[in-house]
């Protein structure tokens, strides 16, 4: 599907002209809506977050792990509704060619190895990738690979944490800290060209768009419970072992 399909006009100057620009009603409140759920479960994960660091610096060790152990739970209602909203962005836009702006990463705005190399391979093939659609689609996609990434390295280092396995438990602090920043950084980026997305959404694509993101969400909810269960029973096979 090429860009040319499209109307022209549909597409603002820039991702910093999408962001200041109107959106109808219906379209605005689908936007917000979304937007301020993501928002939401980011406050409550960071509050979480923020109070076991500063518990943990206050060598309250105990209380620490308990509340980082909470804040692993709450990343996941972070992380599976903005996978889920990326893969959205990803599949309507492979079916109906929507294509909005997409300004590339900037490894600045991260700080972990692993979100500052995967900006900089963004920024390059950004370079190379001149039509607008792949650029979209290569964004969405580094975007979602980086939120279940970062995801998996939370909890796998909370897991560390909790279990004593970590030889120097400063570095996985640390480790703690950088995945929230690159995370917020992926929620960001995310709400960035959510908005893009919604100034070229045609009126007409809304509904099948908003059943996508629905369906996405759901498989992400079936998901999850299917890894609940899977862990259930290996802790049960593991106790009954004992």
């Amino acid at each position: 599907m090429k860009d040319c399909a499209r109307t022209p006009s549909a597409r603002g100057m820039s991702v910093r002209d999408d962001w200041s620009a109107w959106l109808p009603d219906e379209k605005e409140n689908f936007f917000h809506r979304n937007k301020q759920e993501l928002e939401s479960n980011y406050n409550m994960w960071s509050i979480s977050l923020d109070e076991a660091i500063s518990l943990h610096r206050e060598g309250q060790f105990g209380k620490s792990l308990l509340a980082v152990g909470v804040s692993s739970e709450l990343c996941r209602l972070l992380t599976e509704p903005l996978a889920a909203l990326l893969r959205a962005l990803s599949e309507h836009a492979k079916h109906y060619g929507t294509i909005p702006n997409a300004a590339p990463l900037d490894p600045e705005n991260f700080r972990g190895p692993k979100g500052r190399h995967n900006a900089r391979m963004s920024g390059l093939l950004n370079r190379v990738l001149f039509s607008h659609r792949f650029q979209f689609l290569h964004k969405v996609s580094t975007l979602g690979d980086m939120v279940e990434d970062l995801g998996k390295d939370f909890h796998d280092a909370v897991q560390h944490l909790a279990e004593g396995a970590a030889a120097d438990p400063e570095i996985i602090w640390e480790e703690v800290d950088s995945t929230h920043f690159d995370l917020n950084t992926c929620l960001r980026e995310t709400v960035v060209l959510f908005k893009s997305f919604m100034i070229v959404l045609p009126a007409d694509q809304l509904s099948a768009f908003r059943q996508t993101v629905s369906d996405q969400s759901e498989s992400q909810r079936t998901e999850a419970l299917a890894r609940q269960r899977l862990l259930r029973h290996r802790r049960m096979t593991a106790i009954a072992g004992q």
